[in-house]
Formats: C-alpha cells, structure tokens, sequence
C-alpha cells in the first residue's frame, strides 16, 4: 500500500506524546512528496539530500534514517507514485466491462488524469534526462515502471485481438503507439511546451482523445475485412 494511504491524522484526545509519534509517522510521505518536487524541479544528480529533508521540515538525519541514500529515496518516489499503483490498474483490466476500444480510451484517458496531469509525469522526464547517467536507477525504473506498464498494455491489445475487434497486431512494436502520445505530452509538459505555438496551445484532453481515435482506427478490423 502506498506510504501516502498509511497517514492520517490521529485522535484530538491523545497525549502530546501521542502527537510526535503521529508527526514521526508522517515523516515518510512528507519526505517522499518533498523529494519528488525536488527530482522534478532540479533532477536527481543536482537534488542533495539535505534539500529534500529542509523542505520536509526535518534533519538530514531522520531522512536517512527512513531512506539510507538518495538511490533508495527515489526508488520509493517511483514505488509511492508509479509501480505502487500497478496492482490497482491491473485489477481494473479485470473488472473492466467495455469493449476493447472502450479499455484502450480509458487507459488513456486515466492515465492523464492519474500520472500525467500530476507531478508524478516529472519522474518520466527525469528519466528521460538522466537515465545513461545512473544505469542502476534506470534498470529500476525499467523493472518497476516500464515493464510492468507494457505488459499491461499488451494485455489490453490482446484482448481485442482475441475479441476479434483488433486486427493481428506485432504487440512487441503496437504497445509503443499507445506509449509514445503519452510520453510526447510529458515533453510538452516540462520540457517543449515554450517552443509551441502560442496561438495554437496543446489541451491535453483533447490531445488524447484525438491520438485514440487515431490509433483506434488503425488498430480495428475494418469493415471491408481489409487488414
């Protein structure tokens, strides 16, 4: 369960005892929401740790003491605000009722609305950025975020194959015309948005509505029977 989920406040009756052990419980999200604006505004190679425990009100010292290095510290951004969230997505494919295209236009849609209308799309730039210079954290990225991402993706795309409302598909090459919209928005998110014109700005919701209707009429069997 993500560290955000496990704090809350506790009961007006306790004791002020009762109220710094409630404050050290909450040090852990403090710290993970401090670290993530930190890594989105600075990078990871130019964010110190002593940064990210100043803007969470407390000590280097009680940083390290829930996150031994910077490493483990953005690990545990990724799991709070990406992987940790993988378990839910997947029991929605399960549950989900629609058909196929309806599940690729809610993915989308969800994903803009849960990662990438949210600072947590920062950590894809990041990466973006910085992953050759930090091989561990990418190959931790790759495992955590990345790889799950794409199988589930597949997962979709081949339920509309077996559906037989999407033609035969390469999934190791189709998963990335769902993929590459959505990192394209990030960039525009924190990194391009200055170099697009200001007469024309990019609405991302209508952005993705109109890459899925796109990518939908080119994934579906076509009436004719043409492939």
């Amino acid at each position: 369960m993500p560290l955000s989920k496990l704090i809350g406040p506790g009961s007006p009756e306790e004791p002020p005892s009762g109220k710094r052990e409630r404050r050290k419980e909450a040090r852990p999200g403090e710290l993970l929401d401090a670290a993530l604006d930190l890594f989105v505004e600075k990078g990871f190679a130019a964010t110190r740790a002593e940064e990210v425990a100043a803007r969470a009100g407390v000590s280097k010292g009680t940083l390290f003491l829930y996150f031994p290095s910077k490493e483990e510290l953005f690990k545990a951004v990724v799991r709070e605000n990406i992987s940790g969230r993988f378990k839910e997505w997947n029991e929605e494919f399960e549950t989900f009722e629609g058909s196929a295209a309806d599940m690729v236009r809610y993915c989308m849609k969800v994903w803009w609305e849960r990662i990438g209308a949210t600072r947590a799309s920062g950590i894809t730039k990041l990466m973006i950025s910085e992953a050759r210079n930090f091989p561990e954290l990418a190959a931790f990225y790759q495992q955590e975020a990345i790889r799950p991402g794409t199988q589930l993706i597949r997962r979709i795309l081949q339920r509309g194959m077996d559906s037989g409302e999407f033609r035969q598909l390469d999934l190791d090459y189709a998963v990335f015309s769902i993929v590459a919209p959505m990192i394209f928005l990030i960039m525009m998110k924190h990194s391009l948005g200055p170099c697009a014109p200001q007469d024309y700005p990019l609405d991302p919701e209508r952005y993705v509505q109109s890459q899925c209707e796109t990518l939908l009429i080119g994934l579906c069997v076509r009436p004719d029977g043409g492939s």
